[in-house]
């Protein structure tokens, strides 16, 4: 099978293994919830509160398992997280108290890291090579229905099943499904030097990234900023959404407006697979991040006019679309397919550490200042990061960075 052949299988097959993975690692909770805190004898904030700091472990875990993905190849990886992922929604479908819930929730996002969107763009930069750009995009596209779809099997699911039988069935297709399909990624990617263990990157397929070793750190840093500032925003005002509008006096239209999100998000993927494949990821990556404030700057402007509050709805769903893909893509543009697993490990822990946090900031914001205010405030943490992208934009865009870059230049040379 050829390159691009190879590249379109991966996709497909990582694109019903993200659904599968979103689906039952992160949106099946939001339905499964109260029921697991009746079950438990727990209040519902109480499970929420474990299950954030679940997430907040998992990512903290996410460098290790990028290295791993360098080392070892994303698809053995993925098919490790796919298997250990069934065991451990397998253990908290059998939880026998509070405390081994907590346990296994805390497993269920620590594995995470191994099968979801870092270890999947890794296993495109692994397979596709210089395509991998194109393909990343597609892949979140794909993935853009794991809500779509999970959020009402998981509601039928409930009304004859147990929310631990939910997660047995779940385990059961990480183990019959996604193990199998991530088993054919090793496949995929194998060639002489992989046999041999040499390399993660099969020779041929590595892409170099755009910036010299001298302009690294700094890219990184702004790279880090403009991720977090954006993840930040989504993080409260997502969670706060329908309480937010109705506070700016949108009423029963508050809903209306939070449904048209999702859609929105799939809608920015499919514009920029239309019209997006010859734009430098940086210079997407700053649009998707001005998106943000943006939005909160027009629905602050309008309300509580409904039609106003809709555009805003899909603004916000359009930069957020935009964001799964710029995730994957601004890494391997500027540094390059070697140690990608690593450094996208290295991004998602100080992005979750910097968003966990934020439903929590938002809610003291809205109480102690009211939604006009919490939401001026987000707007502006989100120009911060959109400068900082913009930042990052002209660093790689600079006549002397990418002259340094295209001739492969030292750190010395490229200093001087």
């Amino acid at each position: 099978m050829n390159g691009r052949a190879a590249g379109a299988a991966a996709v497909w097959a990582l694109g019903a293994t993200q659904i599968i993975g979103y689906g039952t690692l992160y949106y099946a909770f939001s339905i499964l919830a109260a029921s697991i805190a009746q079950d438990l004898n727990w209040s519902l904030e109480w499970v929420y509160g474990a299950f954030s700091a679940a997430l907040l472990a998992g990512g903290l875990l996410a460098p290790i398992s990028g290295g791993w993905i360098d080392r070892f190849g994303a698809g053995r990886v993925m098919v490790l997280g796919s298997v250990t992922a069934a065991l451990a929604l397998a253990g908290i479908a059998l939880a026998p108290d509070r405390a081994f819930f907590v346990l296994g929730l805390v497993a269920i996002e620590a594995v995470s890291t191994l099968v979801l969107y870092d270890s999947a763009f890794a296993a495109l930069a692994q397979i596709a090579g210089q395509d991998a750009k194109r393909r990343i995009g597609q892949l979140t596209l794909i993935g853009g229905f794991a809500s779509t779809l999970f959020w009402p099997l998981t509601a039928w699911l409930l009304d004859s099943l147990t929310w631990r039988e939910i997660y047995l069935l779940f385990a059961g297709l990480h183990l019959l499904l996604c193990a199998p399909l991530h088993m054919m990624l090793i496949a995929r990617r194998r060639g002489p030097a992989q046999e041999r263990g040499e390399r993660a990157v099969p020779a041929g397929r590595e892409v170099q990234g755009s910036l010299p070793e001298a302009a690294r750190r700094r890219a990184f840093l702004l790279l880090l900023a403009g991720f977090s500032a954006g993840g930040f925003v989504l993080s409260a005002v997502l969670v706060h959404m329908v309480p937010v509008l109705g506070g700016l006096g949108l009423g029963a239209g508050a809903v209306l407006v939070g449904s048209l999100f999702g859609p929105a998000q799939v809608l920015g993927r499919l514009v920029n697979m239309a019209f997006g494949r010859d734009l430098p990821s940086t210079r997407l990556a700053v649009l998707s991040a001005g998106l943000l404030p943006a939005a909160i700057a027009l629905l602050l402007l309008t309300a509580p006019w409904l039609p106003a509050a809709l555009l805003f709805a899909v603004i916000l769903g359009l930069g957020s679309g935009l964001v799964s893909i710029v995730r994957g893509t601004v890494p391997l543009e500027l540094f390059g397919s070697r140690g990608y697993g690593a450094m996208l490990g290295k991004i998602t822990a100080v992005r979750l550490v910097v968003t966990a946090g934020a439903p929590f900031a938002f809610a003291l914001l809205l109480e102690r200042a009211g939604s006009a205010a919490a939401l001026w405030g987000m707007a502006a943490i989100g120009l911060i990061g959109m400068l900082a992208l913009l930042a990052l934009a002209r660093l790689a865009a600079a006549p002397a960075v990418t002259a340094a870059g295209a001739a492969g230049a030292e750190p010395e040379s490229a200093a001087r």
